[in-house]
Formats: C-alpha cells, sequence, structure tokens
C-alpha cells in the first residue's frame, strides 16, 4: 500500500506540475493549489492505510513520497518552461512586459519612451513601428518566439552590449538562440531596411543637405562628409582571418566602418568592407561609393558656376583622404597653411563634425559597437543594422544620448594614385577657387 501510495503521490504531483505550469503565474497560484494537493493526499493515505497516520505509521514511505512529490511540484512551477508564455513574462524586462500586458498605454509617454530608450535604444512608438516593418522580413517558424520578443532582445543586446552568455541567462534561455535571433533580426535591418533608411541624396534632399552645409559652413555645394571609424571586436581574431590585418593604428583588433553624413548626422552611404589595418583611403577605394562617384554616376546635379568654374557636389574628409574634385580635405593637417588657408580649414571641418558627432551618437546609443561581440561572419550586417537604427533615430527626432568619443586620428596623410592625378589637380584647383571665393565674402563683412 506504501509503494502504491507513493506512485499515486507522484502521478498527481506531475499533474500539478502541468497544471502550474498552464497559469500565466504559475508561483502566484501554486499556495492554493498545493493545499489542495496536501489534502488529497492525506485523504488517500487515511483510505489507504487508515490504522496509521503520517504521525504514528512505522513506514516511512508515504511520508517521503509526500513531500518529495510536494517538492516536485514547487519546482516544476518555479522552474517550468512554457513556450512561448515565457518571453511574455520577463521578469527583468518589465517594460516589455508592460507593452505585452498592454498596460504601456496606461503609463505617461513621457516616462513610458524615457524607459524605452533606456532599455531599447528608441521610443515605444518607434519600436512598434518597427515591428511592423521587420514582420514580414522574418520567418515566424524560424524562431523560438513572437515577432514582438526577437525585436525587444535584439535592440536590447544593441543598445546595452551585453553578451551572448549574460542575455541567456537574463532571458533563461539558450546562447544559440539568442546568437541565432542577433543574425536574423540584423540581417532584416541590413539588407531589406537598408535602401529606405540610408540612400545616397539627389533632387529636392540634395539641394537640402547642400543648403544645410552652406549655413553651418558658408561653402556653397558640400553635400555630406566622410571618415572611418574602428569598430572594436571583442576577442583577437582566429588565425585563418589572419588577426594582424584587424589590429588597428589604435592597437587593439577591430572593423573599419567608413560612413558618410549630411548635416543632420544622418548617414546616407555605410560601407563595411575591411579589417581594423586598412587605411581609410584604402577602404574607400575599394567601396562601391568612390567608384560611382568617380563615374559621375551620382552627384551629378545642382552644379555651380564660382569664377568661371563649375562645381558639383563634393563631399569633405580629413587628411586621411586623396584630395580629389569630389572629396575635398584640408590644406594641412595641423593648420601649418597661411592665414587664408587655415580659415578655409575652419570651414571645411565644420561640416566635417557632423560626420565624427554621427559616429559618436551611433556608439553612444547602440553601444555594442564599443566592443562589439558577435562572430566575424556577421560583424558587418551588425554594424550596417545598428547604422540603420540610427538614421531610424535621427528621422525620428529622437533626443540624442552622450557621443562617444574614438581615439584621436593618427593615420597617415593619404597621396592620389597616378590613376587620380587629374581629378587631384582639379580638387586642387577647385579648393583654390572656393578659398578665393570665401575670402571675397570675408572682405565684403
Amino acid at each position: 500500500c506504501s509503494l502504491a501510495f507513493g506512485i499515486v503521490c507522484v502521478i498527481i504531483a506531475h499533474f500539478g506540475a502541468a497544471a502550474a505550469r498552464s497559469t500565466q503565474h504559475a508561483a502566484a497560484a501554486m499556495d492554493p493549489a498545493l493545499l489542495l494537493i496536501m489534502s488529497s493526499f492525506l485523504q488517500l493515505q487515511q483510505f489507504v492505510e487508515p490504522a496509521s497516520s503520517f504521525s504514528s505509521s512505522s513506514d516511512p514511505a508515504p511520508l517521503i513520497f509526500f513531500v518529495l512529490s510536494c517538492v516536485l511540484v514547487h519546482a516544476a512551477a518555479i522552474f517550468s518552461e512554457s513556450g512561448e508564455e515565457d518571453w511574455w513574462g520577463l521578469s527583468r524586462h518589465t517594460i516589455y512586459k508592460n507593452l505585452v500586458n498592454n498596460h504601456v498605454g496606461s503609463l505617461d509617454p513621457s516616462i513610458r519612451d524615457r524607459e524605452w530608450r533606456k532599455h531599447y535604444g528608441l521610443s515605444h512608438p518607434l519600436f512598434t513601428g518597427l515591428v511592423d516593418e521587420l514582420t514580414p522580413l522574418i520567418k515566424r517558424e524560424a524562431i523560438s518566439m513572437p515577432i514582438e520578443a526577437a525585436v525587444a532582445m535584439v535592440l536590447y543586446r544593441l543598445c546595452q552590449g551585453h553578451n551572448v552568455r549574460r542575455l541567456a541567462s537574463e532571458y533563461r534561455t539558450e546562447p544559440w538562440v539568442i546568437t541565432r535571433v542577433t543574425n536574423m533580426v540584423t540581417r532584416a535591418l541590413s539588407t531589406k531596411l537598408y535602401c529606405k533608411y540610408v540612400s545616397i541624396p539627389s533632387g529636392p534632399r540634395l539641394l537640402e543637405i547642400i543648403e544645410g552645409f552652406k549655413e553651418a559652413t558658408g561653402l556653397p555645394n558640400m553635400c555630406g562628409a566622410i571618415d572611418g571609424s574602428h569598430v572594436k571586436i571583442y576577442k583577437k581574431p582566429d588565425e585563418e582571418y589572419t588577426p594582424a590585418h584587424y589590429k588597428c593604428r589604435h592597437y587593439y583588433f577591430a572593423i573599419l566602418l567608413q560612413a558618410v553624413c549630411d548635416h543632420r548626422r544622418i548617414f546616407w552611404d555605410v560601407c563595411v568592407k575591411a579589417p581594423g589595418a586598412t587605411e581609410d583611403a584604402a577602404h574607400l577605394r575599394e567601396s562601391s561609393l568612390f567608384s560611382k562617384l568617380m563615374s559621375g554616376e551620382i552627384l551629378g546635379g545642382s552644379i555651380v558656376t564660382i569664377r568661371g568654374n563649375h562645381i558639383r557636389p563634393y563631399i569633405v574628409g580629413d587628411c586621411c583622404y586623396p584630395l580629389l574634385s569630389f572629396l575635398l580635405t584640408p590644406f594641412s593637417a595641423d593648420r601649418s597653411g597661411t592665414a587664408s588657408q587655415n580659415l578655409f580649414d575652419t570651414c571645411l571641418m565644420k561640416g566635417r563634425s557632423s560626420i565624427e558627432d554621427a559616429l559618436g551618437l551611433l556608439k553612444g546609443r547602440w553601444r555594442i559597437l564599443q566592443n562589439l561581440n558577435v562572430g566575424l561572419k556577421h560583424a558587418p550586417q551588425t554594424i550596417v543594422a545598428c547604422c540603420v537604427l540610427h538614421n531610424i533615430c535621427q528621422l525620428a527626432g529622437e533626443p540624442e544620448p552622450p557621443l562617444f568619443k574614438d581615439p584621436d586620428e593618427n593615420g597617415a596623410v593619404s597621396r592620389p594614385l597616378d590613376t587620380e592625378k587629374s581629378n587631384h589637380y582639379f580638387g586642387e584647383s577647385i579648393r583654390q577657387v572656393l578659398l578665393e571665393d570665401l575670402q571675397e565674402k570675408q572682405h565684403r563683412q
């Protein structure tokens, strides 16, 4: 009878655990359920062995099975896995839980959005809009959670910069799940949404950018600022990737990001093709942007005539880039030029500061880029995905986080290649014309 009683206890414990798992708040629901099960056990014990009780029976087996079954019920309730329900009740992510439980509408919008930006890098309205855009781009059956949960988890990782193991612990799942979902979401952002949010300007938008830079710098027809930024990677690459190629001039392993932005610090071109040891100029020459600029395929409109010279829209960069007709650089890197040259350099560098600020905002908001903890295979798409998210935030007018400061530039001054000599001479003449035009404006004032 004692053995039979124990078996019945275990069976009841199994069904009690199943009932607890089906409850949204299992731990809270266990108290009355446990009392009912205990009462049933006592009644069953008296029925099976009426001559004995837990306090007087010489056979301890019923008591042992009884206690064991109760422990099993509690353990099953506390540590139960419940499929998607577990993702809806993340105790460590109360803001997301409020969204799922439809309580977010009761929060004050300013408080709600402040907390969302703190956790996920953007406001609640932007999050819901992003989920709507990503939903048709991600196969639901390929992930083990709702799309909303997947996007929230990836944004949390990109914003906080946490590694896979920490997130796996917080989300009570396996590290490979975090990796897989991150790769799927960042791939959708970097490929499917890239063209919508990152595009080379033309038409009215190009004119708007030119006017914005002119107001800030006093220089006509400037339409963008370019720079490279080393994205530090969390560990030394494997030998198959040749680690020396990734050791940047700041003495850490990195991947080189090239970006061009407008006066509002919105990226209009992004390229992640080179390891950290690559020079900025070499990275530019390997990019599709360079071939398009050299061929005149882009930025061909809005040509202005200054002192008889036709000047097309141009971008600006530091002395790590070659001086070309479409890419103007300072006369000197250390203000060692003439007074008029230094004046021009000051105006040009005002325009270039927009890309420094854009990259600082990028790494300040998406802190995973301060120490990239993804595999090299998926590093480029993660970086580009963060650039897309940056543009989404800038276009929406999101509050800007503190700028992340990269190490000071100390790259070598770039020289034109033999195949670029004619274009370089044209760039020199354009820069000189703009300097003389700026001087004349200064004298008139």
